[in-house]
């Protein structure tokens, strides 16, 4: 068997995000966003040259707050993908209680469709509910159906559907980060 299949193989192991951690989870960051851009690139933010060092830094200063959540999946000792939660009380601007919110999650690409993306929210799942969450809601991009797939199986449902009208056709310089 090959390197590369050895390493598709192996376990996946999930633990906290660590500073040393945030130079790649700000590459996975930005490639996120670039993802969401271009499934939509008038509601969606782009990148910029320094995107991923902004989501970097952004991403260092979740983890020493108690209620975020930053957790880093690892495979043959490389990361392969994180996500990003956070424990929030009410919120009536979403019209509902306390509950967990994951904001980010993503797989590199060499590493979807193996399981890599089911165990991160698993795992999330399970420390938003041992810090207390009664409830996890997140939100997922449209045109994002293989998220929508592994949200669905995992016992998530649709409760929210977010609506754009876009009022301005000059879109570049007012969304874009870094």
């Amino acid at each position: 068997m090959d390197g590369s299949m050895n390493k598709q193989n192996s376990p996946v192991e999930i633990r906290p995000a660590t500073a040393e951690d945030t130079d790649i989870l700000g590459v996975y960051g930005a490639e996120l966003i670039a993802l969401h851009h271009a499934w939509d690139a008038a509601r969606f933010i782009s990148t910029g040259p320094r995107t991923t060092e902004l989501y970097s830094r952004y991403l260092k200063d979740q983890l020493g707050k108690p209620d975020a959540l930053v957790l880093v999946a690892i495979q043959a000792g490389a990361a392969c993908g994180y996500t990003f939660a956070v424990l929030e009380g009410h919120n009536y601007m979403a019209l509902r209680g306390p509950a967990g919110v994951i904001h980010d999650i993503f797989v590199d690409a060499n590493r979807r469709r193996q399981g890599v993306g089911r165990t991160l929210l698993d795992a999330t799942v399970s420390e938003l509910k041992h810090r207390g969450a009664t409830q996890v809601v997140l939100s997922t991009a449209y045109r994002n159906e293989a998220g929508r797939r592994l949200f669905a199986a995992a016992g998530f449902r649709p409760t929210m559907v977010e609506m754009t009208l876009q009022l301005s056709e000059d879109q570049e310089n007012l969304n874009s980060i870094g």
